[in-house]
Order: C-alpha cells, then sequence, then structure tokens
C-alpha cells in the first residue's frame, strides 16, 4: 500500500533473574516456596524491565518478572526484596497452572493476590 515493510516479530529481551536478584535462593522464605527446586527455579526465571511507572509483576503469559526501572532504581531496598518475595509468590502459582488475574474477582480478593500478600506480610513482620 505504502510500499513500506514492518518487521513485526519483535521480542521483549529478558534477562536472568539471578544477575539482578542474588541471595535469593539462599532465602528461607524463597525455600518454602519452591523447596528442592529453588535454585532451579530462580535460573529459569526470566525477568524484564520496562520503563513504565509501577513496581512488579509477573507475566500471565509466561511467568516472568516484570519490574519498573524506575522502582527498581529508586525503590526502597525493604519494598524491593517484600515485592520480589511476593511476586515469587506468583511465579510459584504459574508453575503450578493457577490463572494469576482472574477476573472474577477485584485485585484485592484474588486467592492469588491474598496468597502472596499473606507470605509478604509475614516477612515483613520478620523484618521488624
Amino acid at each position: 500500500m505504502f510500499n513500506i515493510n514492518i518487521c513485526r516479530d519483535v521480542r521483549v529481551k529478558l534477562r536472568k533473574f539471578t544477575d539482578y536478584f542474588k541471595g535469593f535462593e539462599k532465602i528461607e522464605a524463597v525455600r518454602e516456596l519452591f523447596g528442592e527446586n529453588t535454585e532451579k527455579v530462580l535460573q529459569n526465571l526470566k525477568v524484564e524491565f520496562h520503563s513504565r511507572r509501577g513496581y512488579m509483576g509477573v507475566s500471565n503469559d509466561d511467568g516472568h518478572l516484570s519490574v519498573s526501572a524506575r522502582y527498581m532504581r529508586d525503590g526502597d531496598e525493604k519494598d524491593l526484596y517484600l515485592d520480589v518475595i511476593h511476586e515469587l509468590v506468583h511465579v510459584k502459582q504459574f508453575l503450578n497452572g493457577i490463572e494469576l488475574h482472574d477476573g472474577r474477582f477485584r485485585y484485592i480478593d484474588r486467592p492469588t493476590e491474598i496468597e502472596a500478600y499473606s507470605h509478604a506480610v509475614k516477612r515483613r513482620e520478620e523484618l521488624g
């Protein structure tokens, strides 16, 4: 039509979780989630940094972690830690075949969110 060619085969570059989040395989809260598979799960987990505002999330398509580059750079270290713990619960849920973004529920009422927040709150209490 306009004598143009648009390459539509684009891919988001995913990076290794363990390149950016080191030592999480040793944390009891993470080991509780994945048990003897902890190292394998974290080594295979990918992370995508994006420029949008926000915090973190897990892709319902392939289970990778999505993190705001701004939050990663400027976020409070405790908040980052707790958010990673929260999101790793979602990674486990994804690996178990659970729908993360079930539209039948409001965000705060989703069973997946209740479980993830419960796990993170327990860790927050441990931090004091």
